[in-house]
């Protein structure tokens, strides 16, 4: 039986390169600086090339102290973006019929730490603003919807675990709207964790280059409006695998990964040469790198325009997976626009199987099919199609 399409119908995004998607877009497209920034707030080990969110944030005084956290602030800034849509896209739908799926990792671990640290003078630490599901349902008080409500926490593929999710609610016909996407914030625990696994550069993150020494980590948050109505930017292909090869290394086969790629073409109905852009995983760790590199050549050759985007925003973790859909989305609809650079130092490790990374600018042209690619911990892998409708 054919599947509804589901479609995503706005989108809403913060990352270190700002949160108006033009200005974004055009960053990602152009030469210009990255969006890190360097800090000692978060390392034990010194300064490091961070991707913080330098926007003003909303305020959330006029939530439950267990919801002021930064990772729901960076949330309402994407909502807000959303939030016209939202409203005009739910009359006559009742809020049961309405479920709101985030991805994150850190939730609000950063007021945790805070806490720990005070609380000899707090008189206790409290819990809540670190539970997983905080973001999804703080979320879905503001929105003021009663529909399914949780989290996905796997890793780097959470945002993008939950805008399958979100495609699954909508695909069994209980429900006929969602708000998906993935929000993390950084704090120490993550920046400090990641340097115990000897996987942080203190440098901007060089991803596929022969000189990489790891990954700057980041934080964001991006959400879709996802429905069963048309418009511009069609979810077709979804793939997800899990080859539970090692507890943080990669499968170095990439049989893991390559299934998912697979698996996104064939419920797309797509073969690999109608792939128009890839939007890597990228992270710039030596053994992720190896192996995506492998995978891309064995199933779309070496021909096929990809980048990363981390050396742009940094890893954000659990918010990746949505933050580079989104970029995809951004792509898809801008009629004729360049694709986003991969920005390195041009040393390209000769060791890996080869990859078109687009490293100058590119002639306009119309993109009408993307991938976005997710590799997480514990052989976790997603895969995402979208295709610009006509």
């Amino acid at each position: 039986m054919k599947q509804s399409p589901v479609y995503l119908n706005d989108l809403g995004l913060i990352c270190s390169l700002g949160d108006d998607t033009d200005e974004i877009y055009r960053q990602l497209t152009k030469s210009s600086p990255s969006g890190l920034t360097t800090s000692t707030q978060y390392s034990d080990k010194g300064s490091l090339e961070l991707g913080l969110v330098t926007t003003t944030l909303p305020s959330l005084e006029d939530c439950p102290s267990s919801q002021q956290t930064r990772t729901n602030q960076l949330l309402r800034a994407a909502y807000e973006k959303i939030e016209d849509s939202f409203l005009t896209a739910r009359q006559d739908i009742a809020p049961e019929r309405i479920a709101v799926i985030i991805g994150t990792s850190t939730s609000g671990i950063e007021n945790t730490e805070i806490a720990l640290q005070q609380q000899e003078t707090a008189g206790g630490v409290r819990y809540e603003p670190q539970n997983l599901g905080n973001p999804a349902h703080t979320l879905a008080k503001w929105a003021n919807v009663t529909g399914p409500c949780y989290a996905v926490s796997t890793a780097c593929t959470s945002g993008a675990k939950a805008i399958a999710s979100g495609r699954r609610l909508l695909r069994s016909g209980m429900f006929d709207l969602v708000i998906a996407g993935g929000v993390d914030s950084i704090c120490k625990l993550t920046v400090n964790g990641f340097a115990s696994l000897e996987a942080v550069s203190d440098q901007q993150c060089l991803p596929f280059s022969q000189n990489r020494t790891g990954i700057n980590i980041g934080e964001g948050a991006a959400l879709f409006l996802m429905s069963r109505n048309h418009s511009d930017v069609c979810l077709t292909g979804v793939g997800e695998s899990s080859d539970a090869h090692h507890i943080s290394a990669p499968d170095p086969s990439g049989q893991g990964a390559e299934l998912a790629i697979n698996k996104a073409l064939i419920d797309a109905q797509l073969a690999a040469t109608n792939i128009d852009y890839i939007n890597l995983h990228g992270t710039a760790t030596t053994q992720n790198d190896k192996m995506e590199a492998t995978v891309v050549n064995r199933v779309f050759g070496s021909s096929l325009a990809c980048s990363s985007t981390k050396s742009r925003t940094g890893h954000t973790l659990g918010a990746a997976g949505a933050i580079e859909a989104a970029f995809c989305y951004m792509l898809l609809t801008r009629g004729e626009s360049e694709l986003p650079l991969h920005v390195y130092d041009n040393h390209y490790d000769s060791e890996l199987p080869k990859v078109a990374l687009v490293t100058e600018l590119s002639s306009k042209a119309k993109i009408s099919k993307t991938m976005s690619n997710s590799f997480a911990f514990g052989g976790n892998n997603i895969s995402l199609v979208m295709e610009r409708q006509q």
